[in-house]
């Protein structure tokens, strides 16, 4: 479990910064730290962003649409957050220093995501919104990893990292250390687990138009070529 030291943690600006859309999602991230998402107002938001409320309604349509950009933000801070050349690692290993990437790009709005999970728990429609932002999300984290994403099986893989890293970001959001120790350590569990998960895509596949399952045995995953072992969430 290869890991360079954790940058040093970031605390979330104490006010909102930047261009109208950077304000808007800096406040909204505010506002979910202290509330929960379902009691969020636009008006309040427009008003913590120090924005007219037209500004906001031309930048987003809905309270979700701003969370959804604040992930593609952090999906951004990842990609272009690389620390040299990974290419020569196994892809567990890859993909592992990727996702710890995610992981410290999300340090500062640890609260938020806290709300955010307590308001999934009792809303299933958000909960399934969530799923999809985190699908799409996953995609470019394998893609990150240079790992296969696209196609039937890559949305497979995504689905299958998404469900993954939800388990790793519940162990996160009570981790305090700030080496990230125990997320850490969940993360090479989860991603250990990943060649049953393998498995159950080829299965799933069998079911899906233009997705052929790969025939290999489970000691075959630690190969580079094919399918990798770390192509983990499936």
């Amino acid at each position: 479990m290869a890991r360079k030291p954790a940058r040093a943690k970031a605390d979330p600006p104490a006010t909102p910064a930047g261009t109208d859309r950077e304000r808007i999602i800096a406040a909204f991230m505010a506002l979910l730290a202290e509330k929960s998402f379902e009691r969020i107002d636009l008006a309040e938001i427009a008003a913590r962003a120090d924005v007219k409320l037209g500004t906001l309604r031309g930048e987003f349509p809905s309270t979700l649409a701003i969370l959804a950009a604040h992930m593609k933000a952090m999906d951004r801070a990842v990609l272009d957050g690389g620390d040299g050349d990974m290419s020569e690692e196994p892809p567990r290993e890859r993909l592992f220093d990727v996702l710890m990437r995610r992981i410290e790009a999300m340090t500062p709005y640890k609260e938020a995501l806290r709300s955010l999970m307590r308001s999934a728990r009792r809303n299933p429609g958000l909960a399934f919104a969530l799923n999809a932002m985190a699908v799409r999300s996953q995609q470019w984290m394998l893609a990150a990893a240079d790992i296969h994403s696209s196609g039937p099986r890559g949305m497979l893989r995504a689905q299958g990292l998404a469900l993954i890293f939800a388990r790793v970001v519940r162990t996160f959001v009570h981790d305090d250390d700030e080496g990230h120790a125990r997320t850490m350590a969940e993360l090479d569990r989860a991603l250990g687990r990943g060649a049953r998960l393998m498995g159950m895509v080829d299965d799933l596949c069998r079911f899906v138009p233009g997705c052929r399952p790969r025939r290999r045995h489970r000691r075959d995953w630690d190969e580079e070529e094919g399918d990798d072992e770390a192509t983990v969430a499936a």
